[in-house]
């Protein structure tokens, strides 16, 4: 039986701020940029120095059946790679794009507010 690592811990660090951004998010552009920023984050805390991540390497995927996608380049690291299919990672960046989603549907769904509140 293999281990798998957890890394829930950090995922509990960064979701009070990460809820706040969300909530605070005016159009569905803020929805993606809070997830990568947030992700970005994550993934800092959790590699430390041992990858330099860059804002395209995860985005939000509204129109697709998985709600985020991952770079090439990032995938491809081999640290990345091992972490990535020995943890509870996938499973954690599935719930921040879940909760990413939920906004970026709600705030789709009532587009008015969002132009009412851009035009003030």
């Amino acid at each position: 039986m293999t281990k798998q690592l957890s890394f829930t811990k950090y995922e509990h660090e960064i979701l009070p701020e990460y809820r706040q951004n969300l909530n605070k998010a005016e159009s569905t552009e803020d929805v993606k940029k809070f997830f990568v920023y947030t992700v970005r984050e994550l993934f800092k805390n959790i590699f430390e120095d041992k990858i330099d991540f860059e804002y395209d390497d995860i985005s939000l995927m509204p129109d697709s059946k998985v709600n985020y996608k991952m770079s090439e380049r990032l995938v491809s690291t081999e640290a990345f790679a091992s972490l990535w299919s020995d943890s509870d990672l996938p499973h954690l960046i599935a719930r921040l794009a879940e909760s990413a989603m939920n906004r970026y549907n709600h705030l789709e769904k009532h587009q008015e507010k969002t132009d009412a509140k851009i035009r003030m």
